[in-house]
């Protein structure tokens, strides 16, 4: 089971990834704007309890951390010593952050971190060569107990092999862009991503299509319902067993 906590919202576009971003695209049909970080009526989702004093979302499941802004952009700095005291708290929770801000870490990082608590994932999100090149040497080397790395929304072939350390990147996804602006996501640019992933032993998943999808020289127009879908189709997604 699952659960969204969009903690705060509202973000700053900072690399060619995010031109076409989805936040920005359902704001504008709200009349918000997304530059702004506000935080949301839902900060403290986790430690909400119910009239019986029980939590409302009960343990074990994975919390979808701040997937409506950055839980690293610089306007939501006072608030995220808060946001790690909620997450230590709920130790019987698996919050997963995805972040484009891997060199904003450290800021307001709580004293106890440590090598990282066991229940936080964090993942990195690459488009492009350049994005690889600055954000993965980064993250690489932070204190974070789980690691994945997001290629999406995916701009063109990446070489990830020098980044690609088995154990310590969990999994590696992949996908392209939504929405009716979607730039071209290439089926090559996913196979060989994969085939990166099978020589270093490292899990892959193939997330989602993207709205254009050129494969083996045709372009298809996919609607958002089936991008996911399609995704899990090709049958292509690589899990590693070792042996204990």
């Amino acid at each position: 089971m699952s659960v969204s906590w969009n903690l705060w919202h509202g973000c700053q576009k900072i690399s060619p990834g995010c031109k076409y971003c989805y936040v920005y695209r359902q704001d504008e049909q709200h009349g918000k704007v997304s530059s702004v970080v506000t935080k949301t009526a839902n900060f403290n989702l986790p430690v909400k309890r119910k009239r019986d004093k029980s939590y409302r979302i009960p343990p074990g499941e994975m919390v979808y951390t701040c997937f409506t802004s950055d839980f690293f952009v610089e306007g939501a700095d006072e608030w995220r010593k808060e946001a790690w005291n909620m997450i230590k708290e709920r130790s019987d929770l698996l919050f997963f952050i995805i972040t484009k801000r891997v060199d904003r870490f450290y800021v307001s990082l709580p004293d106890d971190w440590g090598d990282g608590y066991e229940n936080v994932a964090i993942a990195c999100t690459v488009e492009n060569q350049a994005m690889a090149d600055y954000r993965l040497p980064i993250y690489t080397k932070l204190p974070i107990r789980h690691k994945l790395i997001v290629c999406a929304p995916l701009l063109e072939a990446i070489n990830l092999r020098e980044y690609l350390n088995p154990g310590r990147i969990e999994e590696v996804s992949a996908g392209g862009e939504s929405g009716n602006d979607a730039r071209i996501c290439d089926y090559k640019w996913i196979l060989d991503i994969r085939q990166q992933c099978v020589e270093a032993d490292v899990p892959f998943w193939f997330h989602q299509t993207g709205a254009r999808f050129l494969k083996d020289g045709k372009l298809f127009r996919i609607m958002r319902k089936f991008q996911h879908s399609q995704a899990r189709k090709a049958g292509i997604n690589f899990k590693v067993t070792r042996m204990l």
